[in-house]
């Protein structure tokens, strides 16, 4: 059984869910049902991976994170867990096509198959789907909304870009 917690957030209340090896899930307020197939979960506030998982985000949110340092427990097929393993992979502020991470797993005629792996990814954020664009470089769908995934990447992107006037003083 998975313990879950929830934690404000810029984009909305997110719902921590973890197993005892690691984060399992962090979902959106408004997640589709059964995009990430859990089961049966208790609340469990003080549980300390979730705990430092709400930290950490906290963190990230506030500009002070640029990298997640959580025992990660993801739960899907092979396949999926390699694509999710490059998510981790892509640094913070950059991002990648979907033909891209296809190549990093190996598979560079599998891009649909990239994307629905990239959509069924249940530990938004702190492996950054977000961070997976089409390769004309729009914003492409998003579990979060495509809101949410705009103001992640601004996010990252406004603690990327040099300060000319801090260099300069």
């Amino acid at each position: 059984m998975l313990a879950f917690t929830t934690t404000a957030s810029p984009v909305g209340e997110l719902t921590l869910a973890a197993s005892g090896a690691g984060l399992a899930a962090i979902l959106w307020e408004n997640d589709r049902p059964g995009r990430v197939p859990l089961g049966d979960m208790t609340r469990d506030d003080r549980h300390e991976t979730l705990a430092e998982a709400s930290r950490q985000l906290g963190e990230y949110f506030a500009g002070r994170r640029t990298r997640f340092d959580l025992p990660l427990d993801f739960q899907g097929t092979d396949f999926q867990r390699d694509v999710w393993a490059a998510l981790v992979a892509i640094p913070y502020g950059e991002t990648r096509s979907y033909g891209e991470i296809a190549r990093a797993v190996g598979r560079p005629d599998a891009v649909r198959a990239v994307g629905a792996a990239n959509g069924r990814n249940p530990i938004s954020i702190v492996a950054p789907c977000h961070r997976v664009i089409g390769a004309s470089g729009k914003l492409t769908g998003f579990a979060g909304g495509l809101n949410a995934k705009a103001f992640l990447l601004e996010l990252e992107r406004s603690r990327t870009t040099p300060d000319l006037f801090a260099a300069a003083s």
